[in-house]
């Protein structure tokens, strides 16, 4: 029986992908830091479970397709912190920021139109442009440019007549980017000019450090018609298992279309809307212990990777990812070898290759992603780890 050419040209997660190594080291009772998924370790708000718990309907029914009224209404009030002005009928309730890019893409592309990003990128941007039939055009930034954007000229010569939007994640995943004001300004420009959306995936706002000053593309006034957000609970409530996400804009008439898809797949589940909703209720020094945390953590593998020789690492300002340029010629074959031929002291590391986060062939073979995820005894103990391993696995493919 055949398949489709669209699963068949969809790539498996460069994050899961080494799973099975990882799985087959534990067997043998080797320990494995995971380094390779934006899972965080910190509680979820109790304002959650909360919310759960009181949870007392005898019959559990459908929610509206575009969400429950009272978690769009704790969306508005949170917005507002952040200087954002929305109205109930321009957000709409996802199954995650996941289902928030396909909708968009679905939204406003036809088959076969482009979407430019700047690589390295969320790899399942791929899978969402896939599902949609869209193509990924991408523009390279460079590990030692922290990657911030390129001048504006090598943006725009990727745009065609085919080319739908800008997608891009601010901070960034995989490279922790926090992009400033003016290059914001400029993707802004970009879009009017050419008549362009702009899909911004802002989910890791609130992971902004080194006390710098976070820009959301809806800051831009005068293309607010043309800005889609992106976001999610997943990450600033550390809830990624309650998939609660959302599609929002200013544009009525997109937003007016999105509701279809919405209607098409019925609702997101309704418990954990309703528990989402009461996460406004969660103290102002929850963010504030989180972030504190996360910098600190963030500092332990700048540090670390600072300190072994040949890699190249600018300092992330945003997120909990980092990318690393390491002194070998294939990460794929060295993140595979540290779970299936290498431990010390019976541990290990796992970490994600980072060509898969990339759309050009060739680019990102020498460089790993790591999250910064876990504690920071463990991270220390992991990346010391991954220094004896990268010296050894040095040392056997001189």
């Amino acid at each position: 029986m055949k398949l489709s050419k669209r699963i068949l040209d969809m790539q498996f997660s460069p994050i899961r992908k080494l799973a099975p190594y990882a799985e087959e080291a534990k067997k043998k009772g080797t320990e494995v830091y995971h380094l390779n998924i934006g899972q965080p370790d910190i509680a979820t708000p109790d304002t959650f479970f909360e919310a759960i718990s009181d949870f007392k309907e005898s019959v559990l029914k459908y929610a509206d397709s575009h969400g429950v009224s009272v978690l769009l209404e704790s969306f508005i009030k949170y917005y507002k912190e952040w200087d954002i002005e929305f109205e109930k009928n321009e957000i709409m309730v996802t199954s995650g920021g996941s289902e928030a890019i396909l909708f968009a893409l679905m939204a406003i592309c036809n088959v076969g139109d482009e979407v430019i990003i700047p690589e390295p990128f969320y790899t399942n941007y791929n899978g969402f442009a896939e599902a949609a039939g869209v193509n990924i055009v991408p523009f390279l930034t460079k590990a030692e440019d922290g990657f911030h954007l390129p001048k504006k000229e090598e943006i725009v010569g990727k745009i065609t007549e085919k080319t739908r939007a800008i997608l891009l994640s601010n901070p960034g995943n995989p490279t922790g980017v926090v992009y400033t004001y003016e290059e914001i300004r400029m993707l802004a420009d970009i879009a009017k000019e050419h008549n362009i959306y702009i899909i911004a995936d802002e989910v890791y706002r609130e992971f902004v450090y080194d006390n710098l000053k976070y820009t959301s593309a809806l800051y831009m006034t005068d293309v607010l018609d043309r800005v889609i957000l992106i976001d999610s609970i997943s990450k600033r409530y550390s809830a990624c298992g309650a998939r609660i996400g959302l599609v929002a804009s200013k544009n009525k008439e997109l937003m007016n279309q999105i509701l279809k898809l919405c209607q098409s797949r019925l609702c997101v589940p309704t418990i954990e809307q309703l528990a989402a909703a009461n996460l406004i209720n969660t103290p102002k020094s929850y963010f504030n212990e989180v972030k504190a945390e996360y910098e600190q953590r963030r500092n332990i593998l700048y540090e670390a990777f600072s300190n072994i020789p040949g890699v190249i690492c600018e300092k992330p300002t945003g997120a909990f990812y980092i990318v690393a340029k390491l002194p070998i010629n294939d990460a794929d074959d060295f993140s595979k070898w540290i779970l299936t031929d290498f431990n010390h002291n019976n541990k290990t590391v796992m970490v994600a290759p980072a060509a898969g986060f990339y759309a050009t062939e060739g680019l990102g073979k020498n460089e790993i992603r790591l999250s910064y995820c876990l504690n920071c005894d463990d991270l220390r103990d992991a990346m010391e780890i991954l220094a004896i391993a990268l010296k050894e696995y040095m040392k056997l493919n001189r």
